[in-house]
Order: C-alpha cells, then sequence, then structure tokens
C-alpha cells in the first residue's frame, strides 16, 4: 500500500510518518482494500488538522480532525475512519426487516 503524506505549514518528521502509519495499519482489520490513502496534515493558528480521504471497493472514506496536539488529532481522524469503514463493511447486514408486515395480514 503506497501512503501519500502531504503537509501545509510544517514539516513531516520521520516520527509523524511512523505514527500515521501506524495508526492506518489499525484499519486492516476490517480487512478491506485500502486503494490510495492521502492524508493531509497541516498548521493553523491554534490548532492542528489532519485530513484524509481513502478509497475502497465499499466507497470513499473522507475524514477530517483538528485538535491542538498533532498526534491526537491523528488518532482522531484515524478513530473517525474507522468508524466509517465499520458502517460501510456491516451495511448489507444493517436491514431490519426481512418480510413486510403486509405478508402477515390477513386478506379479507
Amino acid at each position: 500500500m503506497i501512503l501519500n503524506i502531504t503537509s501545509k505549514q510544517m514539516e513531516i518528521t520521520a516520527a509523524i510518518r511512523n505514527h500515521v502509519e501506524d495508526r492506518l495499519a489499525k484499519l486492516e482489520k476490517w480487512q478491506a482494500h485500502l486503494i490510495n490513502p492521502h492524508i493531509v496534515l497541516s498548521k493553523e493558528p491554534k490548532e492542528f488538522v489532519a485530513d484524509a480521504t481513502i478509497n475502497t471497493p465499499n466507497g470513499t472514506l473522507i475524514a477530517s480532525a483538528k485538535h491542538d496536539d498533532m498526534y491526537t488529532a491523528i488518532n482522531d481522524l484515524i478513530a473517525k475512519l474507522e468508524r466509517q469503514l465499520n458502517k460501510a463493511q456491516h451495511k448489507p447486514e444493517a436491514r431490519r426487516a426481512t418480510t413486510s408486515v403486509k405478508d402477515f395480514m390477513p386478506a379479507e
């Protein structure tokens, strides 16, 4: 998997790159094929912003997180992506009713 990390107003260090890669590896437990993950890290005047766009066979995952600490922003971003991936993986199972109420109504 090729991981693209882009930064704005800051430099990507080896520690930040390793942290992003470790957290992104957490998404592998969903056994989804992640296509071209792109992470954008930027520094705003009072906080850090982490944005991600990841294509999967089930659709595109897009998330953003802001925090005073860069590592916490990355953790929040991965948590949001994990929730989206969980929802996309279990969407076919989420059908509440397999039959209609009309099937149980006696015909008059």
